[in-house]
């Protein structure tokens, strides 16, 4: 009969424990650092905004002023941005995720194509600023238009809503398929009238974050030259344009020269935060609307 030694198996059980609250401890604390940064970084920014943020200010146009300015202007140029980035990401990305499930064959090719749209997602976004300018600005002449920003916003955000997409359609029970091919219907009359309305929570709710990424981004901008100076509000989408970012970006920078700009970055922030807080809530609404269980 094997011997057990108690002892022993007790010390390697405390050793374990207190291995388990060390590392507990350690990730709780990277938590609380985090919330703590966010919570000051946010403290400072509703702080500096206060008495700035107001009906003159949201109406307002750009001005040489500090106290007459207003971003109405940015915030119809991010209008506009995202009027040409939804409908270019969601035909684009769920065409693409519906060809890859559905039809594409599984091999070494959709293999490979999937592999590079999931390292796409993680492609820093100053890259496809570089790809917008050579593309789009240079290329096909666009210059720093509504147009030309928001083709590039759309290559920065495509791989989210291709990968969001393709998960929401796995996510498909496989026995909704069997039936409606069992009742007759064609593969795209199944697509069309079973997959897509069943999948249709987990489309929307990737479409709605990478919206919310693409309002968020400043590099693609930059690199492609999108100004911030005094230009007319864009009414069509070859018109220049500025948007809430790049104003925070050129505020921020002028800041070291007028110290009003840094209240005027501040007042911008809390409203693209406000912005982002309700496309979030927008994503998590559709969700809880649109999920069904099977």
């Amino acid at each position: 009969m094997e011997y057990i030694d108690i002892d022993r198996v007790k010390k390697r059980m405390d050793k374990r424990l207190f291995i388990n609250k060390m590392v507990k401890g350690i990730f709780f604390a990277s938590a609380m650092f985090g919330l703590v940064v966010l919570a000051i970084l946010l403290y400072r920014v509703i702080a500096d905004s206060i008495g700035w943020i107001s009906m003159d200010f949201l109406t307002g146009l750009l001005s040489t002023s500090a106290e007459r300015a207003g971003i109405r202007g940015a915030i119809i140029g991010t209008l506009w941005l995202m009027a040409i980035v939804g409908p270019v990401t969601m035909i684009l990305g769920v065409g693409t995720a519906i060809y890859l499930e559905e039809y594409a064959k599984k091999g070494k090719i959709h293999s490979i194509i999937q592999t590079n749209i999931a390292n796409l997602a993680g492609v820093p976004s100053i890259v496809f600023g570089i790809l917008g300018l050579t593309i789009f600005v240079r290329l096909f002449g666009l210059g720093a238009s509504v147009i030309a920003g928001g083709l590039t916003m759309s290559l920065l955000v495509l791989p989210i809503v291709v990968v969001a997409a393709q998960e929401a359609i796995r996510s498909v029970p496989s026995h909704l398929r069997e039936a409606s091919y069992g009742m007759g219907a064609t593969k795209w009359q199944t697509i069309k009238n079973v997959i897509l309305p069943a999948s249709i929570a987990g489309i929307l709710t990737g479409v709605i974050l990478a919206l919310s990424r693409a309002i968020g981004e400043t590099a693609p901008l930059v690199v492609i030259g999108i100004p911030a100076l005094l230009i007319p509000v864009p009414t069509n989408v070859t018109d220049n344009f500025t948007a809430l970012p790049m104003q925070i970006y050129y505020w921020t920078l002028d800041a070291v020269l007028v110290a009003e700009y840094a209240n005027l970055a501040a007042a911008t922030i809390v409203v693209l935060l406000i912005v982002l807080f309700i496309l979030n809530s927008a994503a998590i609404l559709i969700r809880n609307k649109f999920s069904k269980r099977y």
